[in-house]
């Protein structure tokens, strides 16, 4: 039990998950016997919500040009240029492995010889999900070697390679479990059986499916799990668990909103090519995911400036997204999953697309308490068979572009929409002469930032992270950086 002594970097030792835990707090560290699944399980989650519903979100923001970068300041001003370097992920990177991964192969090892396979499930699930996601960001990383506390090299192993192995992880894990299985104390659900984290890991093998089936033939197992059907039947995410105190609100309202520790910055706005896309289409989800400028006008900016020496494009002419306390952090929509079902059923040439693509608008209407989901599906953006990826990655992205927007990003890499239109950053906006052209925008369209990142060149979506400085610097089988233009396994 040595290795505890690492994995607990979170607050352990609470009686409920209403209880919280405050990621912000040194560790009380327990005796090894009465360490229990129960006490890991909670940090893991909000460790996990913290990367994924802070940084993550923040860049796939930037990358996927639904956020622009505020007047004046300059943190998130090289995502907005499409750059990352190693630097600046190493300490979500670092979370995910040592504060996530690592609890949870603890939970694993000691659900699976007590046979609890409820709890077992659980963590399984939510490794599945941080691998998923380390893939989508990463490319490659440590897996077969990747938790085992005494190597200090572990070798990397390819995306594909990661996916196909979470994926048996999850069938191993499935087959033990039944809807009565006990599933200990979680922020997730809540409850005390697996029915719902059933679903939710049929849900992740869906994404984790019809991303490999870019690259490799896997129609027989979506087949087989679209028929079983078991999806949730609502939103997967952390939610009612979020107060307004320091260390206890949701991660992307303190690290962007709250005033807790006395910054009062404003970073990110509202992005043109986002905002104009929903205006021009009517789409009143925009006014649900942002906030008016103080002319009571929505409005975006522009990629690849921060607007520093612009007299009238200051802080309050753009728009801000909504932020409140108790925000969810998403893993997981409805409307995410009827549109993988759309995009599987339009490949097969079947007419159910269609009726799961005007499903997913409405849930995503619905989740954001918009209405007008029929506008969208009927006059704007009709369902198309002949360019289903264009129309499903048009209207995924502008659904994602409010709740989830590192899968915003995975998905534009993948399905290649939005893509590029003719008009660039530099068009939309001149610096020199602090003149502000939004009219020259195309809606659903992307555009390459005004400074924008020449080792990826114009035209192009960030594709990857650069390797995180914390796993490469003292490893020695670390890979050579593959470049921000090289696409992941499923986006080639």
């Amino acid at each position: 039990m040595k290795k505890l002594i690492i994995l607990f970097s979170i607050l352990l030792g609470l009686s409920s998950c209403k209880d919280y835990l405050d990621i912000n707090t040194d560790p009380n560290s327990p005796s090894d016997e009465n360490v229990n699944a129960g006490m890991i399980l909670p940090g893991a989650e909000m460790n996990l919500a913290a990367s994924y519903g802070n940084f993550l979100r923040i860049i796939g923001g930037y990358y996927a040009q639904h956020y622009a970068h505020s007047f004046g300041t300059s943190n998130y001003v090289d995502y907005s240029q499409f750059k990352m370097s190693a630097t600046r992920s190493s300490s979500t990177y670092t979370q995910l492995y040592a504060r996530v991964l690592k609890n949870l192969e603890v939970i694993r090892e000691q659900t699976s010889a007590s046979e609890e396979w409820g709890t077992y499930l659980a963590a399984t699930t939510l490794r599945a999900f941080t691998y998923q996601v380390l893939v989508d960001a990463y490319g490659e990383v440590p897996y077969t070697e990747g938790l085992d506390v005494g190597n200090l090299s572990p070798v990397y192993d390819e995306g594909l390679t990661i996916y196909n192995g979470i994926l048996a992880e999850l069938d191993e894990a499935l087959s033990n479990a039944t809807p009565s299985s006990v599933v200990t104390t979680n922020f997730l659900f809540g409850s005390a059986t697996a029915e719902e984290w059933i679903q939710f890991a049929n849900a992740l093998k869906l994404k984790i499916l019809m991303r490999m089936s870019n690259t490799q033939d896997v129609n027989s197992s979506l087949a087989t799990l679209i028929n079983e059907g078991n999806f949730p039947t609502s939103d997967v995410a952390y939610d009612n668990i979020w107060t307004d105190e320091s260390g206890k609100a949701s991660p992307f309202y303190q690290e962007e909103y709250a005033t807790y520790f006395g910054s009062t910055q404003i970073n990110i706005v509202a992005n043109l090519a986002y905002m104009e896309t929903m205006l021009e289409s009517q789409d009143s989800r925009a006014q649900k995911f942002f906030t008016p400028n103080k002319d009571g006008v929505y409005t975006g900016g522009v990629s690849g400036t921060n607007f520093s020496t612009s007299d009238q494009y200051q802080s309050d002419y753009f728009c801000r997204p909504v932020f409140t306390y108790d925000m969810p952090v998403y893993l997981i929509t409805v409307a995410e999953i009827e549109f993988f079902l759309a995009e599987y059923y339009a490949r097969n040439g079947s007419s159910q697309a269609e009726q799961h693509y005007k499903a997913a608008i409405e849930a995503s209407f619905e989740m954001s308490g918009a209405i007008g989901a029929e506008n969208i599906y009927n006059m704007h953006y009709q369902w198309d068979a002949e360019n289903y990826k264009k129309i499903i990655g048009i209207q995924k992205w502008i659904a994602l572009g409010g709740i989830n927007n590192f899968e915003a990003w995975c998905e534009l890499r993948r399905l290649k929409y939005p893509s590029f239109g003719s008009v660039t950053g530099s068009e939309i906006y001149s610096v020199a002469n602090d003149v502000f052209s939004p009219e020259l925008y195309i809606a659903g369209t992307l555009y390459t930032p005004i400074q924008y990142n020449t080792d990826l060149g114009a035209s192009k979506v960030l594709q990857r992270l650069r390797y995180a400085e914390s796993s490469i610097s003292r490893n020695s089988n670390a890979p050579d950086d593959k470049g921000d233009a090289t696409p992941v396994f499923w986006a080639q």
